[in-house]
């Protein structure tokens, strides 16, 4: 493998967070410059393939020249002076904690803008919708790439209008009260969260994210830590989100388009997460230890309480949406990784980071799915399904069923697949919490993530068997099965699930060292 020199993967990684903002700007014109259709929609959906496949293809020569002998380190590093009176920098840089975040960011858009090509969304001309797409990817890629704590804060929020639009102006029934909901849980998070963010940079001397973390909370006191620790946990808890903050989640699922729950499932949840192992680990970890025992109940209940409601929303049968069901099973997975961080070990870190991508992977496939699902049948109510109208999809597209079995079984934790090792490194840190912690507590916590496990089994082979099996005959004619632009865009989600479930190592031997550096007080 190649090691990119410093100044090319400086380049390299500035030019994959400018590029989407240029390419917005430049979908916004008369014409998309270089680009033609046989009509201006599609000239800019094509316009909108050509800059993620841009940008996927910088992110995957950054992963390709990283030196993963040194992934612990800050690689393709651009720290220039921003404003000089406030000591903010454009500090840019990766690590192996933020690469494989921002490498499944630049992929997973680029597989929507491809989805999105054939089949564009519905509602006004698509100019808006592939700038508003290209905004998202620059702000989430930039979340993951720089390393000031203002910076960070202006990349978390300039996510938030577009995603609002995409679900105000594109979304399905119900979309205006979702998209206010969200926009509203969120800036009120953001609020709190920039509010940690003045105190750890004010009292810390930085808004450096490195300097902070070199000094592991030395010029932090314990009462500034608590403090700082508690604001910038609501604001990342709502963005995770962590129950009881996640009630905007379902409803801007439900509404969203299928790219956009794509994204914001795959992407946008990773954020709040990341924000906690990237900030709140390593500058705070007073406070971190501190507030562990309670992130980890919260963990918990949200692992139980996303399955018991995905279960009753499959078994009822009434009023229940398949996409409202995945948003709920969200809650239920971002809980192992909230519960991974919360035991503020290796092993339960690494597990976090894992299914943080492994989730999505996989959940952004099944959003996928459940949306060729409701485009051939129409519906994605369950009480449909129940009725046999839509049914059966084995008999009527046997590929499209035995895509929508493989995403329910990985998403469950089959062993084999991606879904699998970041919940069992999860429960293992649980197992051994670090020094400090209750270990009672977290046996206590092991049990209820473990049966959480049995109930994400339970309902997600009960969606299996609603959607997918049943009497052919009275299920209706042979449905459209999976399409050439469906197959491109799914196909690369499979294989990393299997690759990932398969080889977990891959992943594994990128995080580890970073974890190991960026919290020097962890030892399992």
């Amino acid at each position: 493998m190649i090691t990119l020199n410093d100044t090319v993967a400086q380049f390299v990684l500035a030019a994959v967070v400018v590029l989407p903002l240029l390419g917005a700007g430049a979908a916004l014109l008369p014409a998309p410059p270089g680009l033609r259709g046989r009509s201006p929609e599609q000239a800019v959906l094509r316009h909108g393939v050509t800059v993620t496949g841009v940008v996927l293809l910088g992110a995957l020569v950054l992963a390709a020249g990283f030196d993963y002998d040194r992934a612990e380190d800050i690689q393709a590093g651009t720290d220039i002076s921003w404003i000089p009176a406030l000591g903010i920098r454009l500090h840019l840089g990766v690590d192996g904690i933020s690469l494989p975040l921002l490498v499944l960011t630049a992929l997973l858009t680029f597989l929507c803008a491809l989805y999105s090509y054939r089949n564009p969304p519905k509602g006004p001309a698509p100019t808006a919708f592939v700038a508003l797409l290209l905004v998202l990817e620059a702000g989430t890629l930039a979340t993951f790439a720089v390393l000031d704590l203002v910076l960070f804060f202006l990349a978390f929020e300039m996510v938030l209008i577009p995603m609002y639009f995409l679900i105000a102006r594109w979304g399905g029934a119900g979309r205006a009260q979702a998209a206010w909901k969200f926009i509203l849980y969120t800036l009120l998070g953001s609020v709190v969260m920039l509010l940690g963010l003045l105190l750890v940079g004010l009292q810390g001397g930085t808004f450096d994210m490195v300097a902070l973390a070199t000094d592991n909370g030395s010029g932090l006191s314990r009462s500034t830590q608590l403090i700082a620790v508690l604001a910038l946990g609501i604001g990342f808890a709502v963005k995770t989100p962590m129950w009881p903050l996640h009630t905007w989640l379902p409803d801007a699922h439900t509404a969203a388009p299928t790219v956009g729950s794509v994204l914001l499932a795959g992407v946008l949840l990773k954020m709040g997460t990341y924000g906690l192992v990237r900030i709140v680990l390593p500058i705070a970890p007073e406070g971190a230890q501190f507030f562990a025992p309670y992130l980890a109940a919260f963990a918990c209940v949200g692992i139980v309480y996303g399955s018991l409601a995905c279960l009753f929303l499959v078994r009822s049968g009434t009023g229940g949406d398949l996409k409202r069901l995945i948003a709920y099973s969200s809650v239920g997975h971002m809980g192992f990784v909230l519960l991974g961080i919360a035991t503020l070990t290796r092993t339960g870190v690494n597990g976090a980071l894992f299914a943080n991508v492994a989730h999505g992977l996989i959940t952004g496939l099944l959003f996928f799915l459940v949306g060729a699902v409701k485009e051939r049948t129409g519906s994605t109510e369950l009480d449909q399904f129940a009725r046999g109208a839509g049914a059966a999809l084995y008999g009527r597209a046997p590929r499209l069923g035995g895509l929508v079995a493989f995403a329910a079984v990985a998403s469950l934790g089959l062993p084999g697949l991606a879904g699998f090792w970041g919940e069992m490194l999860a429960l293992l840190g649980a197992y051994h919490p670090a020094d400090g912690l209750s270990r009672p507590a977290y046996l206590v916590f092991l049990a209820v993530g473990g049966f959480g496990t049995l109930l994400t089994a339970a309902y997600l082979l009960l969606v299996v068997r609603r959607v997918c099996m049943g009497d052919r005959a009275s299920a209706g004619a042979a449905l459209p099965d999976v399409r050439g632009y469906e197959f491109a865009a799914w196909t690369p989600l499979v294989v990393l699930t299997v690759l990932a479930g398969l080889w977990p190592a891959l992943l594994l031997g990128v995080t580890d060292p970073a974890v190991q550096h960026l919290l020097p007080g962890v030892s399992r």
